[in-house]
């Protein structure tokens, strides 16, 4: 179980249990699980959800670079549900055993610097000196660049933070369901007065 117990599907409102289900059916999203603690706050769960269907709508880097660099912050992040689903369709099994050599000699320069930028960005961010710039704006845009930079920290944090949940872990919940965290907000204690305990 994880550390936040996910929102049993019969207890999720009407809206996040159709995102979660459709999300699901569509092939969104490998399990619920996670998505059924994102629940817990509603808006939450919809703006991750309006990204995701998003995803690559738009983009300067397209969909296969924006996948690439998913799987492997999943793959760092260590978020099996992630490591395990493919959103875009030219991503087969040889990419992503591709993903786990460190030259990516099987990918094109683009994603290869793609991939050093999120390896970088996750393990040695201040090694993103000049050089490396120089090397970046020789295979992207300025605004591509960008592009690569929020989404790499953007979906390196949620993978880092579903880590933290231990979406297969084997123990009781630390944080049981209950309906009245749902959309909840605690309002912070006064403090004590200075020299009072």
């Amino acid at each position: 179980m994880p550390r936040i117990e996910p929102i049993p599907t019969e207890k999720l409102a009407p809206e996040p249990r159709s995102i979660i289900e459709g999300g699901v059916e569509q092939g969104l999203y490998a399990t619920p699980v996670p998505l059924q603690i994102v629940a817990y706050r509603s808006e939450q769960l919809r703006t991750l959800h309006q990204a995701r269907i998003a995803r690559g709508e738009g983009s300067l880097l397209g969909g296969r670079i924006l996948e690439l660099i998913r799987i492997r912050s999943a793959q760092l992040g260590e978020c099996q549900p992630c490591m395990q689903s493919r959103k875009h369709d030219s991503i087969t099994d040889e990419d992503v055993a591709c993903l786990l050599d460190p030259d990516h000699r099987e990918l094109s320069d683009q994603e290869r610097m793609a991939l050093e930028f999120l390896d970088l960005l996750s393990a040695d961010h201040h090694a993103m000196d000049d050089e490396f710039y120089r090397r970046l704006g020789a295979v992207f845009s300025a605004a591509q660049i960008i592009e690569l930079g929020f989404s790499c920290a953007e979906t390196m944090g949620v993978h880092r933070f579903l880590h933290t949940l231990e979406l297969s872990g084997d123990r009781k919940p630390v944080i049981a369901f209950s309906p009245e965290e749902v959309d909840a907000r605690r309002e912070p204690q006064p403090r004590a007065p200075a020299g009072r305990v």
